[in-house]
């Protein structure tokens, strides 16, 4: 008595497994035949006898059953599907990911799955996948993703991909593509307004981007405190609505922007798109890169003693970015001053007199016209005061007054309700098609990303890719990832080209209508405002080279001639210069190595724009005023 089972059986006895899981019957498999031929016993027969050993032990029968699926079925499973290739094919990762369903429901293509199945089956499935096969694919730009439930409607799509992003999820059939025809919608009527959020590092951008978004319906409330609890855990309680924008873990634990993040909400007057720059000076390509595209810049003050000084003092991300945003085209400018609930500040008028004062007279130096482009808000992006609800009056006492004086070109009392009142002119849909390209990847297609900057764009239709000169049609348009017919001016779109391969479209080119291209040249002059040239390299003079931003493009340049200079107190012009200083107003011609996009300002202002860089520094602004002849498209 009390001897073990293997002491029973002898030494020679083989060991007990105690580990081993009990047998379970699988009712679907087929019946033994032995040797291929005869007929085994029945499946019928077992099944009844293992059910009633299931009834019996429903706790063992169902655990066992769910480690066999688990083992034996997950290849079939959709949802494991998808995070196993999120996973990067590591199927313990793959099984620690399952553990955890709400951290899943952050990815968008375990949204669409999920949506698609409570939807209404595998067609609904299939549809919600299509758009997020062209959302992940989608290389670097733009936009941020916040996580959201199944249920939420958020339309926050993912741009911040690296090559360590998660991979696609499985693709669907072709005959199902998001360009047919039995999905197409028309485009929605409402006015398209591009928002890039700028201004120095620590301005608060990213956490009155995701204050806009939170409030505006696009992330639910659990989301947010998932976003509380992981800042928290960072010691940074103030970062949680950042995290909206602020996507990989690089940015957060530094708490600074690096990739343009792009986001989209609605009110019932507009649709906006959300740009959110980095700040910090490194980054400046980047910001660039979002306010490229932009209609209305929102510049972020920081009200906080000592933080507005260093945002605007010589060197400050201030100035620049309002500097470039005047110059790539940004047409409005909406200033924010935030922090106003911080207790340095405490909703002083002030303090807020204080920083309009001293901007007004830099932004109109900018070329901005305070009492018409500008507008000057007070706002708490961390609380939300002022950006859909007004602030209330016993927490800021003077702000009613100015607002319905009209005080600072501001007639509205909140963000919103400012930027639902803004008008943008000058969107021309029968002017020659202009999409310049932003981005391109592969979607079983070419897919090119840009904003449609004059014209109208439709599936169907035939477009030249310029400087190349090839055409190819267009199978489909997707704005905010949805499968719409047409295009206007002010959207931002993502355009499928049929025959094209992904080495066909490059970041710079120019989508143009069939028999109305754009200039491709490789001289031209230009007018520049020489506006901070570098210490070690103060003379402007032929032979200088440097790096043009002409709308998506960025192309090396020579300085080949100096053709006038300006004196501004004066007014005299001088006739070819050897060299100028910064400060100076000149005339110049330009040569790039490569054929490059670009027209006149004076017949389009979207392409005949030019910025130039010089080892990370803003050094000139201008714009184009001939292209010489000898590289036009015919």
């Amino acid at each position: 008595m009390g001897d073990s089972w293997e002491d029973q059986q002898g030494a020679g006895a083989p060991k007990l497994n105690v580990g081993a899981k009990p047998f379970v019957f699988n009712p679907g498999a087929r019946s033994f035949t032995p040797g291929g031929g005869g007929r085994g016993a029945t499946t019928e027969d077992m099944t009844a006898q293992m059910a009633a050993a299931s009834i019996a032990d429903p706790a063992a029968s169902s655990s066992s059953v769910m480690e066999e699926d688990d083992e034996g079925d997950d290849e079939n499973d959709p949802l494991w599907q998808a995070v196993f290739k999120m996973a990067g094919g590591d199927r313990a990762k793959t099984e620690k990911m399952l553990e955890d369903p709400d951290s899943l429901m952050q990815y968008p293509e375990i949204r669409a799955l999920v949506e698609g199945v409570e939807g209404g089956g595998e067609g609904s499935t299939t549809a919600a996948m299509d758009a997020e096969l062209s959302r992940k694919a989608e290389p670097r730009m733009p936009v941020a993703t916040a996580a959201a439930p199944a249920s939420s409607s958020s339309s926050i799509s993912s741009s911040k991909m690296s090559s360590g992003s998660s991979p696609l999820v499985a693709a669907a059939e072709d005959d199902d593509d998001a360009g047919g025809s039995s999905e197409l919608q028309d485009e929605d009527p409402r006015e398209h307004l591009n928002l890039v959020f700028i201004g120095h590092v620590d301005a608060g951008k990213s956490t009155m981007s995701g204050q806009l978004l939170y409030l505006t319906g696009q992330v639910d409330k659990r989301t947010i405190e998932r976003f509380e609890k992981e800042a928290k855990q960072l010691n940074r309680e103030s970062w949680f609505l950042a995290f909206i924008m602020d996507t990989n873990e690089e940015e957060r634990a530094k708490g600074k922007t690096v990739e343009v993040g792009r986001a989209h909400f609605d009110t019932d007057a507009k649709r906006y798109t959300i740009m959110d720059a980095p700040g910090h000076k490194n980054y400046v390509p980047n910001m660039i890169a979002g306010a490229v595209q932009a209609d209305v810049g929102i510049l972020v003050i920081s009200a906080r003693r000592g933080e507005f000084e260093t945002g605007f003092e010589r060197g400050g991300q201030t100035r620049e970015h309002a500097l470039l945003a005047k110059t790539l085209g940004v047409r409005y400018l909406v200033v924010v001053i935030n922090k106003m609930d911080d207790s340095t500040v405490k909703w002083s008028k002030d303090r807020f007199d204080e920083c309009v004062s001293k901007l007004k007279p830099f932004l109109k130096s900018c070329g901005y016209a305070p009492k018409k482009d500008v507008k000057f808000i007070p706002v708490s992006g961390l609380t939300g005061d002022n950006i859909q609800k007004p602030v209330a009056a016993s927490t800021c006492p003077w702000w009613e007054g100015l607002y319905v004086a009209g005080e600072h070109n501001t007639a509205e009392p909140t963000l919103i309700s400012c930027l639902d009142a803004l008008c943008i002119e000058g969107r021309e849909p029968s002017a020659p098609l202009r999409i310049p390209v932003l981005d391109r990847y592969q979607d079983r297609g070419t897919i090119s990303l840009g904003k449609v900057e004059s014209g109208s764009v439709k599936v169907g239709q035939k477009v030249l890719v310029m400087p190349t000169k090839n055409t190819y049609e267009v199978q489909s348009i997707l704005i905010n990832d949805l499968p719409v017919r047409s295009a206007k001016p002010g959207e931002n779109v993502k355009v499928k080209l049929g025959g094209a391969a992904v080495e066909d479209v490059q970041k710079g080119y120019v989508l143009c209508s069939v028999g109305e291209p754009c200039h491709a040249a490789t001289r031209f002059d230009c007018q520049l405002a020489l506006v901070d040239l570098l210490e070690h390299r103060p003379i402007f003079s032929p032979g200088y080279t440097c790096v043009a931003h002409l709308h998506t493009a960025e192309e090396e340049v020579t300085v080949m001639d100096l053709l006038s200079i300006e004196d501004r107190k004066s007014g005299e012009v001088k006739k070819k210069p050897r060299f100028a200083r910064q400060g100076n107003v000149i005339t110049c011609r330009m040569r790039t190595k490569r054929e490059v996009c670009c027209e006149a300002f004076k017949e389009m202002a979207q392409l005949g724009r030019l910025t130039l860089r010089d080892e990370g520094k803003t050094i000139a602004i201008g714009k184009i005023l001939t292209v010489l002849p000898g590289k036009v498209a015919k």
